[in-house]
């Protein structure tokens, strides 16, 4: 219960640094680079997943 309500505190703080600085999240995520770069960065993460489930299975 600890870990959520630490990250949802720390989130809202990242919100609130970019909203600060006058960075929207909605223009980030809708170019083309960011696009781009969440599709690169989803990837990388579904390989480590297929990754681990294949080589960190405990052994029957």
């Amino acid at each position: 219960m600890g870990i959520t309500l630490r990250t949802i505190f720390w989130a809202l703080v990242l919100l609130l640094a970019l909203s600060f600085f006058g960075i929207s999240l909605q223009a980030i995520v809708n170019s083309p680079v960011g696009q781009a770069n969440i599709h690169y960065v989803s990837g990388l993460l579904s390989d480590l997943w297929l990754w681990c489930t294949a080589w960190m299975r405990p052994l029957i």
